[in-house]
């Protein structure tokens, strides 16, 4: 990736590891294709080492983190990506349909920079807003809160699909 950053098979193999578990327990899936996941996971290191963040490798950092948030990995665009394309960006991550050949992924259009909020069509049907208007919605099974244009795909606590969540008021 770069000449003065080192990353080893041993950490790349670490964070894979690491992802892989974390994302299936959230309900998340990693890409099949583990080349490319290997190639984003360094990304990720090099990034980590060159700004202290994981900010997306496919994707250009500023090297500030404030700028950067909405990109840091697992960034604010990867469930509406999963949602609409199958996959996110960079396609470290997919969606069940991808993971299960259901679906092929394509390319995924850059989200960054869209105003998220105001590209929902159902804005008359917004019901709880946070201060900056992203509605905010309730997993009906377990009760988690969340602030997002859609819900997620999957519930983070308790792993229920996203037709489970309802607008929260």
């Amino acid at each position: 990736m770069s000449d003065d950053i080192r990353i080893s098979d041993a950490q790349i193999d670490a964070l894979y590891e690491r992802l892989n578990q974390e994302a299936e327990a959230a309900g998340y899936h990693l890409n099949t294709d583990t080349e490319l996941v290997r190639v984003l996971l360094e990304g990720l290191l090099v990034n980590e080492q060159r700004y202290g963040y994981w900010s997306c490798p496919c994707r250009l950092a500023t090297g500030e983190r404030e700028q950067d948030l909405d990109i840091i990995c697992p960034c604010d665009y990867r469930d509406p990506d999963l949602l609409d394309w199958g996959a996110c960006y960079c396609a470290l991550y997919v969606s069940d349909e991808v993971l299960s050949g259901e679906k092929e992924p394509g390319p995924v259009p850059e989200r960054r920079g869209a105003e998220t909020h105001a590209a929902d069509d159902h804005e008359e049907e917004f019901v709880g807003f946070t201060r900056s208007g992203i509605p905010v919605w309730r997993c009906k099974v377990c009760g988690y809160l969340c602030a997002r244009p859609r819900p997620p795909h999957k519930c983070p606590i308790c792993k229920a699909d996203q037709d489970r969540f309802e607008r929260f008021a």
